[in-house]
């Protein structure tokens, strides 16, 4: 299995991580305890040591990966309000003073934006954040802090020094993560005056003032599922999407597609609410010429239910009686043991396992090799608001045989071949057409590239950022 990697760093500048103890046998090995403060606001809080992008300093006036903190910002920041910011929630609303130094940390010319990045563990959420974040910092009216776990450092690194981390740390659990969510991370955003609260999730915290949430994580999953307990969640999912839409200040979709399915049938009620910005894609997903093609198809998505991978082996099944010495390439993380077990016992069952290959996690440049190398690229997903690999592999001049559900359609236009993807037969058909026409497989990777030009992280940063900016204006 082919995983991702990082780079690698000398220099270790500190992130502070609120109410975190010592632990034997940490990723973090160099944690070390220093003296407690005497004054909340004047001394240094006990540090992470977190990797750090070569050439970037620490020192003690740094803040979270080294960078030059605004002016006021404490290192002990972080620890103090997880234990102090119900006192100081009630004292705003009473009109005590701050003490001076939180008052010089509470003024800013510009406008403080916590991003609550909690939920981004894997796939487009990841990839989303990464490529936005430095484009938000950017811009001169924004301050970006980052609300994470400790746990998800690594999926972000290396980090824009300009964005201001808050790792925190606590057990984790669905039930903590959104008792959390809910409760402290919209009090910790009043305490520190945040202007705005962005959720690149479906939700956010019911109790946050000015807040923007993210349309982007597809409900339809609770049709395809069959297990009750995962049914019932995305039901719940969906309540709570709703919930936090009629209580956001406005809303990005990613998709026409999410706009009208995420707003469960009211979307006419939300459309001076929710803005259509569509996902970028990284400049470093284009075409090869040189490069050959070589005799594999490639699926790339986390390995999930309305992943449809069931019925791509199904699919292949036929092609693969047309094709002995044709294979199919699976990238993504396993994120559902049951349903990868479950695919895996279909490949043995249908007599496939052979020419099926399951790749594990990947790194941007063995992702940009395989579409440039891919025979061609399969999308077979039943619920998608987006689909990432679309565009990558459109970009890469892959030619693409798609599901023709949910917002396949809105992001291929004619730049791929559709198919449906609850028929196995019709699903073969499509793909068999591509393999044994190479001339329409030319002609789609020329409309995929020519289509792919559509979608830029700097254009989804500018319409995100003026939602952000016209959000945290006061009412």
């Amino acid at each position: 299995m082919v995983s991702g990697s990082g780079a690698s760093s000398t220099v270790k500048p500190t992130v502070s991580v609120p109410g975190t103890r010592r632990k034997t046998g940490s990723q973090f090995p160099n944690d070390q305890e220093t003296p407690k403060p005497r004054s909340l606001f004047s001394k240094p809080a006990r540090m992470v040591p977190c990797p750090l992008q070569p050439g970037q300093a620490s020192g003690s006036n740094a803040s979270p990966l080294g960078r030059t903190a605004p002016s006021g910002y404490n290192p002990c920041y972080g620890k103090v309000v997880a234990r102090i910011a119900p006192v100081f929630s009630l004292t705003r609303f009473l009109g005590i003073a701050y003490p001076d130094s939180l008052k010089s940390y509470l003024r800013s010319r510009r406008r403080r934006v916590v991003i609550n990045a909690m939920h981004a563990k894997s796939g487009g959420g990841v990839t989303y954040l990464r490529n936005i974040l430095p484009l938000l910092a950017d811009n001169p009216q924004l301050e970006p802090h980052i609300f994470l776990h400790r746990s998800q450092l690594p999926l972000f690194h290396p980090m824009d020094e300009r964005i201001i981390v808050h790792a925190f740390d606590f057990p984790l659990g669905l039930a903590r993560l959104m008792g959390w969510e809910q409760v402290i991370l919209p009090i910790m955003a009043r305490v520190m005056s945040a202007d705005l609260i962005f959720s690149p999730a479906n939700f956010g915290s019911m109790l946050a003032g000015r807040q923007v949430i993210l349309l982007r994580n597809a409900l339809a999953v609770a049709k395809t599922e069959t297990r009750w307990g995962k049914r019932l969640y995305w039901i719940a999912l969906g309540l709570i999407t709703f919930i936090s839409l009629l209580r956001a200040k406005q809303a990005i979709a990613v998709s026409r597609y999410a706009a009208d399915s995420l707003s469960l049938g009211f979307g006419k009620h939300f459309r001076k609410k929710i803005r259509i910005v569509h996902h970028g894609i990284s400049p470093v997903f284009c075409p090869a010429p040189s490069v050959e093609r070589l005799n594999f198809i490639l699926a790339v998505s986390d390995i999930y239910v309305q992943k449809n991978l069931h019925t791509l082996f199904q699919a292949m099944k036929l092609v693969f009686e047309r094709h002995p010495d044709l294979r199919l390439l699976v990238a993504g993380q396993k994120i559902d043991e049951w349903y990868y077990n479950l695919v895996v016992a279909l490949g043995k069952d249908l007599g496939i396992n052979d020419n099926i290959l399951f790749l594990g996690r990947l790194d941007t440049e063995e992702l940009l090799n395989l579409y440039r190398q891919c025979r061609l690229f399969v999308f077979p997903s039943t619920a998608e608001t987006f689909g990432n690999p679309l565009v990558e592999a459109m970009a890469c001049g892959a030619p693409i045989a798609s599901s023709n559900s949910a917002a396949m359609p809105e992001i291929v236009a004619d730049a791929a071949l559709l198919f449906n993807p609850l028929d196995s037969a019709d699903m073969a058909q499509t793909i068999l057409k591509l393999l044994d026409d190479p001339v329409l497989c030319q002609q789609l990777s020329v409309k995929g590239q020519d289509r792919a030009k559509l979608f830029s992280w700097t254009e989804t940063a500018k319409q995100t950022i003026d939602v952000l900016i016209d959000a945290s204006r006061s009412d």
